[in-house]
């Protein structure tokens, strides 16, 4: 595979999230030292940052706030995404909310590759404006990747495809969720390649090598979107939305760098980091060592 070389993008937005705070993750990540922990190692390059957008409350359109922005950050992400991709430059986007991850398919998409996608996550958001009653996009990015009945089209169009992805192409990983719940449901109604938590906590490697074999057979290259809310928040509380259940650091440490060192790995996305939600100055650079040393333990 050679020395990776990293093109880092910034899209400091929260449009798609609950409230505001995640838009400031990018300037957080890159203060705990993230990209100087990834330059001592292998090649990186800063793109900056895209537009910001810090959430606000959208009335006029309670299902689906904020939705012209999420639009707009997910389409400068795919920009730069396409620029780098299409140098041979490994993409990795730091969000902000989950719908930042439009924009690392979408960019790939541009670049003239068809990716799968490892969606790492506390829950794959499958939710859309029609069964999301709070309005919150970044529950529903997956959903819109897919091109589900009740998306939106500007969402949903970001690409130059629609949909952007096709279900044979999505891995969900990581998630703990009951066995009736409707995202749950959805994954096998699709027939998504499903690799729950349990599956994880039994062999982190083994459960990685399987989400990285079924991406690798369903294309000629994939990303990965890892939503911090995979990690028990207790352990590691960096999430917007804290969960009780999920991965352990070591567990996610372990699973991305399995999935970074495959040869057909084009990039990555972090998202929906709430600094506010950091009980003191060690764990996001407690985060960030262990990110970064998966990144390049290849």
């Amino acid at each position: 595979m050679g020395i990776r070389r990293w093109t880092v993008v910034g899209a400091p937005s929260s449009a798609g999230a609950h409230t505001p705070g995640v838009e400031r993750a990018p300037a957080a990540l890159r203060a705990a030292g993230l990209l100087d922990l990834l330059g001592a190692a292998v090649d990186v390059e800063d793109a900056g940052d895209t537009s910001g957008f810090r959430w606000r409350p959208d009335p006029a359109y309670p299902r689906g706030q904020n939705a012209g922005a999420v639009a707009g950050v997910a389409a400068e992400v795919a920009a730069e995404v396409a620029a780098a991709v299409g140098r041979g430059r490994t993409a990795l986007v730091l969000g902000g909310d989950c719908t930042v991850t439009i924009g690392l398919v979408a960019g790939c998409a541009r670049a003239g590759r068809s990716p799968a996608l490892v969606y790492v996550d506390g829950g794959p958001d499958l939710y859309t404006p029609s069964t999301r009653p709070n309005g919150n996009l970044d529950a529903t990015g997956l959903a819109h990747m897919l091109g589900l009945p009740g998306t939106l089209p500007e969402v949903a169009g970001v690409g130059p495809t629609v949909p952007l992805l096709s279900p044979e192409r999505v891995v969900v990983y990581g998630d703990s969720l009951p066995r009736g719940d409707h995202e749950r449901e959805l994954v096998a109604e699709l027939g998504l390649t499903y690799v729950p938590a349990d599956e994880v906590h039994a062999d982190p490697s083994a459960a990685a090598r399987r989400a990285r074999s079924s991406a690798e057979g369903a294309a000629d290259g994939f990303v990965v979107h890892f939503d911090v809310d995979v990690l028990r928040f207790v352990d590691a509380p960096l999430a917007d939305v804290p969960e009780p259940f999920g991965l352990g650091l070591a567990e996610a440490a372990a699973t991305l760098a399995e999935l970074v060192a495959s040869p057909r790995f084009l990039g990555l996305s972090v998202t929906e980091i709430n600094p506010d939600h950091l009980p003191d100055g060690e764990v996001l650079p407690r985060f960030v060592r262990a990110l970064a040393g998966a990144l390049t333990a290849g």
